[in-house]
């Protein structure tokens, strides 16, 4: 009697995706490091933001690889780093298929902030786009002074996307009471 097929599960050529977080005194070959690291394990770096925030650095990076001990080679090189550049890496798996909670069939949109640097900007702001049901894949900010006073500006920049049922204009509203409010300005437009 013939049985049906017996299927083999291979971890070696599955591929697998991680997050790895770094921060670290910056200095220069730190983004190096991190990259021949990933090269040297066989990983390909799949997506990365990385900045200097005053004196440390830090760097979020989405890389895939393949092996069954690829975790254990990860956390082992991870902690050289750590040991030998003084740095602080953190590693987290992604579930197969795992994407970005954006909402089914979503739009794309794009908010610009700019005004003096107060407090609540970020929070309310975000929280308006949640309300509203979007999703805020990238966030980026930044001070830097008023060319004629010297007074410090706040830059912010999003990128999110809103369900095609979301109400705008309400959004809309909410935003222009938070510059209002805050004395900001808020430019809202589809990415």
């Amino acid at each position: 009697m013939r049985g049906r097929p017996v299927l083999i599960y291979n971890h070696a050529t599955v591929r697998r995706h991680f997050i790895l977080t770094a921060i670290g005194k910056d200095r220069p070959g730190i983004v190096a490091d991190l990259a021949e690291m990933v090269f040297d394990l066989g990983c390909n770096l799949e997506t990365s933001s990385m900045i200097n925030l005053g004196s440390e650095f830090a760097t979020m990076i989405l890389f895939s690889g393949q092996g069954d001990d690829l975790l254990q080679r990860l956390h082992m090189t991870c902690k050289h780093l750590e040991y030998e550049q003084g740095m602080t890496i953190f590693i987290k798996p992604i579930e197969e298929g795992a994407g970005p909670a954006s909402p089914a069939a979503g739009r794309p949109y794009r908010l610009k902030t700019m005004g003096e640097d107060k407090a609540g900007i970020v929070a309310r702001t975000a929280r308006a786009i949640a309300d509203a049901g979007g999703n805020i894949l990238e966030l980026t900010s930044h001070l830097k002074p008023a060319a004629s006073t010297g007074t410090p500006l706040y830059e912010m920049e999003m990128r999110f996307d809103l369900p095609r049922a979301a109400d705008l204009e309400a959004l809309r509203r909410k935003l222009q009471g938070i510059e209002e409010s805050l004395h900001v300005d808020i430019t809202l437009a589809p990415a």
